[in-house]
């Protein structure tokens, strides 16, 4: 649903009020939550976007995956799926066809259903799917859920801001944009599927506000000032070096305008460190927080399923700033 950005527009707008909304706007969380019947929950979210690639059918894989992300970032698992798009009178048939393809492929990927959608004619294309799924109610994980001690897995490297950004100005080989696009397009179920069974305090999907803005989310929802650790931080290749000779995306430096004052920079951090953990991502990994015994098991469990994960950071008692960067 990705509200961050846009409750500020529909802040002192007139809106009903229903007790069963458990989740809404007025947070920062990934997905609408609204209780059903029975311990149930029904999980609401949105998301679509221009191309981040170029392949027709990888855009579809990318934008699908990073849409179902938010329903498992929520604790529950997609079911029903309607397909967003907007596509320009000029672009081929065959274009529109293999970016449904892709959407389409990636949903049954994900165990769901894809039944139908909207389009539009538009100047620029954009697609994206609007995913419905469930949950016990008791499974329902927010971002502020984060407790003092946590420690803080993510289950994707980052870095494909900066990458897709080097990918458009024709710096990467055929090769290095496959193996791009297979960490775009991987799905968040796996790490979903290993984590519920461990009891997660909190999640997050890590998108357009980069690793700083969403574990920045978490920890003003929770209440706790959360450390991240360069260091330990995984990068999709070449990543470090872009960034270091300055190939970054306007998201990044956005993203930096508008958070920095809340984040603490200790010495030890590097420049190009410091200016990934603002890449805004596309489809990236989910931000667990949890437990210290439970957070090894997962760590085990998604490293042996192929995943790279790793433990990133820490929950603490609220200091100056909710968010610190450490080397």
């Amino acid at each position: 649903m990705g509200p961050g950005a846009l409750k500020q527009y529909l802040s002192g707008l007139s809106g009903q009020s229903d007790d069963r909304l458990l989740v809404g706007w007025g947070g920062s969380d990934d997905a609408a939550v609204y209780r059903l019947e029975g311990g149930q929950a029904l999980i609401q979210t949105v998301d679509f976007f221009p191309p981040v690639v170029d392949d027709p059918y990888s855009f579809g894989q990318v934008a699908a995956a990073n849409a179902l992300s938010d329903v498992w970032a929520m604790g529950g698992a997609p079911k029903l799926c309607m397909n967003l798009l907007a596509v320009p009178g000029c672009l081929p048939a065959e274009a529109v066809r293999a970016i449904l393809a892709g959407g389409a492929d990636k949903v049954a990927e994900a165990g769901a259903v894809l039944a139908g959608g909207h389009s539009i004619q538009d100047d620029e294309p954009k697609y994206g799917l609007c995913v419905t799924g469930f949950a016990p109610e008791a499974d329902i994980l927010i971002n502020g859920g984060a407790r003092e001690g946590d420690l803080l897995i993510l289950t994707k490297p980052i870095g494909s801001g900066v990458l897709t950004t080097a990918a458009k100005a024709g710096l990467l080989s055929e090769g290095e944009t496959d193996r791009l696009v297979a960490v775009l397009a991987a799905l968040n179920r796996t790490a979903w599927e290993e984590m519920m069974p461990l009891r997660p305090h909190g999640c997050t999907d890590v998108t357009g506000f980069g690793l700083a803005g969403h574990t920045l989310e978490m920890a003003r929802g929770s209440g706790l000032t959360l450390e991240l650790w360069a260091g330990r931080v995984p990068l999709m290749p070449q990543a470090l070096e872009l960034a270091r000779e300055g190939i970054l995306p306007a998201g990044g430096y956005r993203n930096r305008s508008d958070l920095s004052a809340e984040v603490s920079l200790r010495p030890g951090v590097l420049r190009e460190q410091e200016d990934l953990f603002y890449d805004p991502q596309t489809s990236g990994g989910l931000l667990i927080a949890l437990g210290e015994r439970e957070a090894e098991i997962l760590l085990d469990r998604l490293t042996d399923r192929g995943l790279t994960a790793a433990i990133v950071g820490r929950a603490g008692p609220r200091r100056d700033t909710p968010l610190v960067l450490a080397p």
